[in-house]
């Protein structure tokens, strides 16, 4: 029993460093990108682009949510996940958990992730697992910065996540490297690359970021330094 037990462990460990889930606090100074952030926005473009086809073909009919915004923002959904990481300064594994708390959210009827919904969902995941996974996060106020939004948007995007996931945040061991595992073969089982701007529509910016925000992302970087650590058996 304690051999399956070692080689199961040993299997998990060994896609969480694949995914670069190990990636230390020095590189996130230097903005170097884990591999879980490329995968994970692969992921995500190709369940978009799926949905999106289907709602065309009207195989499927969806309900909007508070997650739905005006306009498709203009920055991709590989671009947004390495912004949230560079500023927010979660632990790699947070992204992993924030794709199991979407796919919790979207099992409500006719509930699918779209390009109008996809980045708002994948920002309010990723702060709702930095909360419940890390050792010390920032304020709703700082987030909203990060991801675009109102601060008053912030609040609400992460109460009807939380109220939707019936606050069960938990993720057991398995379930953590199954979804590892799962990022890590669905990028062998489709390796040609997604164009790096997805649904890009010009002049139509419904997430705002500009230089001022950076600015002041950067600062509060400056300012706090702390030390972050994953789940165990990922830091």
């Amino acid at each position: 029993m304690e051999s399956s037990t070692t080689d199961a462990s040993d299997k998990h460990l060994g896609s969480y460093l694949t995914l670069g889930l190990t990636v230390s606090q020095s590189k996130k100074r230097d903005t170097k990108f884990p591999k879980v952030l490329s995968l994970l926005a692969s992921y995500l473009c190709r369940a978009v682009q799926k949905n999106e086809e289907l709602l065309d073909t009207k195989s499927i009919k969806e309900s909007t949510t508070i997650f739905h915004g005006k306009r498709v923002p203009e920055l991709s959904i590989q671009l947004y996940a390495e912004r949230i990481f560079k500023y927010a300064e979660c632990s790699p594994s947070c992204f992993v958990l924030a794709l199991v708390y979407m796919e919790r959210y979207l099992q409500q009827p006719h509930v699918y992730m779209t390009p109008f919904s996809v980045h708002r969902l994948l920002i309010t995941s990723v702060v709702v697992a930095a909360k419940f996974t890390d050792d010390a996060f920032f304020n709703n106020a700082f987030y909203a910065r990060v991801g675009g939004i109102s601060t008053v948007e912030m609040n609400r995007l992460e109460l009807d996540l939380l109220f939707n996931l019936d606050f069960r945040l938990k993720v057991d061991l398995e379930t953590f490297g199954s979804y590892c595992l799962q990022l890590e073969k669905h990028t062998t089982a489709s390796p040609e690359r997604l164009p790096v701007q997805l649904h890009c529509v010009k002049g139509s910016q419904d997430l705002g970021y500009n230089g001022g925000a950076d600015e002041f992302c950067q600062s509060k970087l400056v300012r706090q330094s702390y030390s972050s650590h994953a789940l165990q058996g990922c830091s």
